[in-house]
């Protein structure tokens, strides 16, 4: 059954009615407003800390446009692909522990991998640099199948690997939801109970977690997307992303999160200085990823970063380490690329020197 359509006029009259009341409206909350309007997002939150200070945190629009509910720092998100980061904070805890080594073969923590993975290591999913397919656009990884460690290993083994590892850099989810497997095997628990131990837990971070819809969750946003001239439901045939785009939080617990990467106790120096690292190819020439981060240089700034997307959500967690900022957006619409867009155009008001001069609130990109 189609869902109502909801025109662009009483879309926007009903971001402004709902959305929660501020104060003061400064600049900022006036630019994410026209940017909900004019991209048709239902809902948005955000954060910015400098110096380790949250100097901005606020929730826009609606997390249901069915029920009206309004989005809050409590309103709970999908993060996709920024989950990657969390999980290679998990394997670098389990290094620490001395239970994995970051250049072992992955068929020493791992049942049954195929011959052709014989050289794959930890390193190597941790960085893309496995050459094992991606699993986004195969059949057989769908969610309600929650498969097993050795079943997902038997559905993926039978394609080849795209390239020598070490050779080159291509996105695997398939790498980071074998990562997740490690993490099972290793701990002798499943991928969210040991997340949740070891680090949702200690941080305080305790609105994140799975994000399989079979799960109870307060204050979880709906996702939508956008079809030519109205908003839809999200596509249900969701893929199981364990360890690769699983979880869920809120911008409070992603401002915690933010607060354990800036202090001391969580992770060794070693450790952190392993995950933010650009892996070297075998060619002698830098990827532009570390251990579920991308790392970039953009006009002279260091940035470290990550975008996340899944059907009805996006997100982005941006760091200027020079400018000592950091954005994060949550959002519940599924436009790829979306949550990176609206946080380098929030990062101009904060990190002026990050990105190129402030932009329209509607650079539409191209179709290419």
């Amino acid at each position: 059954m189609k869902t109502a359509r909801l025109g662009p006029l009483l879309f926007l009259s009903l971001i402004f009615l709902i959305a929660p009341t501020v104060i003061v409206a400064d600049e900022v909350d006036d630019h994410i407003r026209i940017v909900l309007a004019e991209r048709h997002v239902p809902g948005v939150a955000m954060a910015v800390i400098k110096n380790g200070k949250v100097v901005k945190l606020n929730g826009y629009g609606v997390a249901s446009l069915e029920f009206n509910v309004p989005v809050t720092t409590e309103t709970v998100f999908e993060i996709g692909s920024v989950s990657k980061q969390m999980t290679a904070a998990g394997i670098m805890l389990l290094v620490e522990d001395g239970k994995i080594k970051l250049d072992e073969k992955i068929s020493a923590y791992l049942p049954n991998t195929p011959e052709a993975w014989k050289d794959v290591t930890v390193r190597h999913l941790l960085t893309h640099t496995s050459g094992v397919k991606s699993y986004s656009s195969l059949d057989g990884f769908e969610l309600y199948r929650h498969l097993k460690t050795p079943e997902f290993i038997k559905q993926l083994s039978p394609h080849p690997l795209e390239f020598t590892p070490g050779e080159r850099n291509t996105y695997s989810n398939s790498g980071f939801t074998l990562l997740g497997h490690i993490i099972q095997t290793v701990s002798g628990k499943p991928y969210i109970q040991f997340m949740r131990e070891r680090i949702f837990t200690p941080l305080g971070m305790t609105r994140t977690g799975d994000r399989d819809p079979q799960f109870i969750v307060s204050n979880r946003a709906t996702g939508y997307e956008w079809s030519i001239d109205h908003l839809e439901g999200r596509d249900g045939n969701l893929t199981d992303l364990m360890g690769a785009g699983s979880i869920v939080s809120t911008i409070s617990d992603m401002v915690k999160w933010d607060a354990a990467l800036n202090g001391k106790n969580f992770l060794k120096p070693a450790s952190r200085a392993e995950w933010w690292k650009q892996y070297t190819f075998t060619n002698g020439k830098p990827s532009p990823y570390g251990f579920g981060w991308r790392i970039s240089d953009i006009r002279g700034h260091r940035l470290i970063g990550h975008t996340g997307q899944t059907a009805g959500f996006g997100a982005a967690n941006f760091r200027y380490v020079d400018d000592g900022v950091t954005v994060i957006v949550l959002t519940n619409l599924g436009e790829i690329g979306l949550g990176g867009q609206i946080v380098v155009r929030l990062a101009k008001f904060y990190a002026p020197g990050s990105h190129s001069r402030r932009s329209p609130a509607n650079p539409r990109p191209s179709p290419a």
